[in-house]
């Protein structure tokens, strides 16, 4: 169970109490990512995440701050998204004032240091360096280039080496005083927790002057064109001994009424080890190690796809493989008995994952800036955040006639998206491999 509740000041606070467990999380996400970016700026809500590690008035480093959280035996990070950036700490319930004492002061008192910005360029363009030399990670930003082009919502999260390089200091300060205000941000805290002692405790540290006057002038992110007439390709040339492709298509914006219709889609084509696109590319034709389909919602936009590394000279008969699939289910219901292992798999996999304090504050951390994006920008006015239990009660309702129903609504040979890395510079090949 969980209960949100609104500071003086605008703040949404959702307590989650957990039984069994010693341990509690809080976790601040604001409203914010790289979807709230321009292209001069792309890359700075990612950038910023770092910068709130290197020191604050009462912490004067970066070694100060993470010093003492090391001192407390806690988890600790921060992740940037587009739409979303969180903070968090996970920690022995009994010093959780500490872990909120500290997630407070670098979120309200960073001093945003020049000396410390410029040494973190580095580290940033090596992270960036990183994921463009791990083609399975990158080909997700590849795909969502693919589907979104040149805009915000294409864009990688991280940015480019030049904005990484030439981004200044007053860039950081005053996309905090826009984007990280009261009413765009939100606390969870998840464990072993008294409710009240932590409203009291958030309200004293977080209901401040400093934190009160951000948000006033809040720059809202650019709409997704989310309408598609043709098939698109996009290739990433790469020397490499395998492929890595994403294949899919647009689907639903967060909060969409079939949205738990389409995560089942997403398990039974490649969730499991005993999914269908699993078995056919990997067991039954040798073709990948690793084959995964997935969903990504945004408050505006979202999609569907399936992402495989398999032989160079083998992607043509991958790509034929994961079309079949995704064609078999526009035309055939799925077996009953499939259906309900999916549903079991995820009702599993949902136990498993909230077991843990962090992972039970992401659980509503994303809901709630999500909804709250969502309903800013008039889209899907009717969501709420919801506990697990009844987003089960919702994934149960689904029938094989639904599971048809919306494959037939998305799987079309005009929506569907291909990217790909590995030695190749010609896209005409893919294209016409593209029909379902």
């Amino acid at each position: 169970m969980f209960k949100e509740t609104k500071l003086k000041n605008g703040l949404s606070v959702i307590t989650s109490p957990m039984s069994g467990t010693r341990t509690a999380t809080i976790l601040i996400m604001v409203g914010t990512g790289a979807r709230y970016e321009n292209k001069m700026n792309n890359g700075l809500s990612h950038f910023l995440e770092h910068v709130f590690f290197k020191g604050t008035k009462k912490r004067a480093s970066a070694h100060d701050i993470v010093s003492e959280l090391d001192g407390l035996g806690c988890d600790y990070n921060a992740f940037t998204g587009k739409e979303y950036t969180g903070y968090y700490i996970k920690i022995d319930s009994a010093k959780l004032n500490k872990a909120i004492d500290v997630l407070s002061d670098m979120f309200l008192n960073s001093k945003f240091d020049a000396r410390e910005i410029n040494r973190e360029r580095g580290v940033i363009i090596e992270e960036l360096n990183m994921y463009q030399d791990n083609p399975m990670m990158y080909v997700e930003d590849i795909f969502e280039e693919c589907l979104y082009g040149d805009t915000p919502a294409g864009r990688d999260t991280i940015g480019t080496k030049e904005n990484i390089l030439n981004l200044k200091r007053k860039e950081f300060v005053d996309y905090v005083n826009s984007q990280y205000g009261p009413e765009n941000t939100f606390v969870v805290v998840s464990g072993d927790i008294n409710e009240n002692k932590v409203r009291a405790e958030i309200n004293k540290k977080l209901n401040k002057d400093t934190f009160n006057k951000r948000g006033k002038k809040f720059v809202e992110k650019e709409l997704v064109d989310d309408i598609q007439g043709a098939k698109k390709v996009k290739t990433h040339f790469k020397k490499t001994d395998q492929a890595h492709l994403s294949l899919g298509v647009r689907s639903f914006p967060y909060g969409h009424k079939d949205a738990q219709v389409l995560k089942l889609i997403s398990v039974i084509l490649g969730g499991s080890m005993s999914s269908r696109l699993f078995i056919n590319l990997r067991e039954r034709n040798g073709l990948a190690y690793y084959v995964r389909t997935s969903v990504e919602t945004y408050t505006d936009s979202g999609y569907i796809t399936t992402q495989a590394g398999v032989p160079v000279d083998k992607v043509e008969k991958a790509i034929e493989i994961i079309i079949k699939e995704y064609k078999t289910l526009t035309k055939k219901l799925v077996d009953p008995i499939e259906l309900k292992k999916a549903k079991d798999l995820i009702a599993g996999k949902v136990a498993i994952q909230l077991e843990s304090s962090d992972n039970v504050a992401n659980w509503y951390a994303r809901q709630a800036v999500l909804m709250a994006g969502a309903k800013r920008v008039g889209q899907e006015k009717n969501i709420e955040v919801v506990d697990p239990e009844k987003a089960m009660k919702e994934i149960l309702k689904v029938k094989t006639s639904d599971i048809k129903r919306v494959a037939a609504q998305i799987f079309k040979t005009d929506f569907l998206n291909l990217a790909i890395i590995g030695p190749y510079k010609n896209k005409k090949q893919f294209e016409k491999l593209l029909r379902i």
